[in-house]
């Protein structure tokens, strides 16, 4: 994540809920030159040029720094407001729309092609290297290199690096130009290097899938990478919704599709406009609770979650896509009276969750993940409060955790 151009990469997204940093759990063994000589080895064996390897040794070095960091992420505790006001604060909204009438033609074009509207994309743009302003400035194969090495994640890191040179085989890229975020991605949607690999496409015909350079490359590579994540041409990915005070709250949940008439006959209505149709089907989410902002999305909103796995992210450019296309800003009327949990608060909810039997929290580390999420709504059942699976001192109080001071207010 690099604070000072509000980017944020995938992989710093999946700390995003933590309030303090957390420990490495491993210690590398044996020596980097020995490793690296090994993985140049097994390179040519999987039919990369011995020419490729020697133009990116110079820069496939160790980076301690870049360990380091990986094993101590340290990121804000944030409500979804907190986040989203961020994240597309700051003049994003009118610059990415200035972006679409900037580059009318080639926007046609791509959803012409792939089905894909604007802003959908240039939300993507926008948050992930705002707009092409910043890709950051590590050397990619160092880094990647440095992480396949290390303990921590090296599996991943290791395909990484493989299809990294890929690239540079392929005559996408060349290596002094393969300069991006210290966790690997690059380009102006920052894509890993699989990605790329997968999904990037010569869209101005130069004989090049440049996503570095090329706003034609990058835009419709980001098409073509939504469409492989299941984007339907023609139809929504989130709407913003008015929910009624009482309702079945269980029923709010990504993993629970039901079509848009069920909701209405809830008395769920559109924050703007219309709902959309009837038949289509639609979870709805909550990201901070029934009180705060309500959200239904559709079946696209599927190809947010590929893109970036995180709740809050996915929601957040989700929900700036829509702006970008003219929806309003959010109501907030019930957003005053939240009460976030702490770091130390949610580290406590989540020891008492396991401890009283509900399965699926997985580790104790502050952070509102997915297994969290569905824990809280089973205690929520189970307590007899409204199971809308947001985490309240309410809910601590239930379950006989002792409170420590809770967040401020957003």
């Amino acid at each position: 994540m690099r604070t000072t151009a509000l980017k944020l990469t995938a992989a710093a997204i999946g700390a995003l809920w933590a309030g303090q940093a957390f420990a490495a759990t491993c210690h590398n063994t044996g020596s980097y030159e020995r490793w690296l000589d090994a993985f140049k080895k097994e390179a040519i064996a999987q039919g990369i040029s011995a020419k490729v390897i020697a133009d990116a040794s110079p820069q496939m070095t160790f980076d301690p720094a870049i360990v380091k960091r990986d094993h101590g992420q340290s990121v804000f505790q944030q409500t979804f407001i907190q986040f989203s006001d961020r994240m597309t604060g700051g003049g994003r909204i009118p610059n990415g729309q200035a972006k679409i009438k900037q580059h009318a033609a080639l926007f046609a074009k791509i959803e012409a092609q792939y089905g894909v509207p604007a802003p959908v994309l240039v939300a993507f743009w926008g948050l992930e290297s705002d707009f092409g302003a910043n890709f950051g400035n590590y050397k990619i194969l160092s880094a990647i290199a440095t992480l396949a090495y290390d303990c921590r994640r090296p599996e991943f890191f290791r395909t990484q690096l493989f299809d990294a040179l890929r690239i540079i085989e392929r005559g996408d890229q060349r290596v002094e130009d393969m300069v991006g975020d210290w966790a690997g991605e690059f380009g102006g949607l920052q894509f890993t290097a699989s990605d790329y690999l997968k999904n990037a496409v010569d869209f101005d015909g130069d004989g090049r899938r440049d996503l570095i350079k090329s706003i034609p490359d990058t835009m419709a590579s980001g098409a073509n990478f939504l469409v492989s994540l299941g984007w339907q041409r023609g139809q929504p990915w989130l709407q913003e919704v008015l929910v009624p005070k009482e309702m079945p709250w269980d029923q709010a949940d990504l993993t629970i599709q039901l079509p848009v008439s069920q909701w209405a006959a809830w008395g769920v209505k559109a924050a703007h406009g219309s709902l959309a149709a009837a038949d289509l089907p639609a979870s709805m989410i909550l990201p901070m609770g029934r009180t705060g902002p309500a959200f239904l999305v559709y079946p696209n909103f599927k190809a947010f979650l590929g893109w970036n796995s995180a709740y809050v992210y996915s929601t957040t450019v989700a929900y700036y896509a829509t702006r970008i296309a003219g929806a309003p800003a959010l109501n907030r009327s019930g957003a005053a009276s939240i009460v976030p949990l702490t770091a130390q608060q949610m580290t406590d909810l989540q020891r008492a969750l396991i401890k009283q039997g509900y399965e699926g929290v997985g580790e104790v580390d502050g952070k509102f993940g997915a297994g969290t999420r569905a824990a809280v709504k089973k205690a929520q059942m189970k307590v007899g409060l409204p199971a809308d699976s947001y985490p309240t001192v309410e809910l601590l109080d239930k379950l006989g955790v002792s409170r420590a001071p809770a967040a401020p207010k957003p």
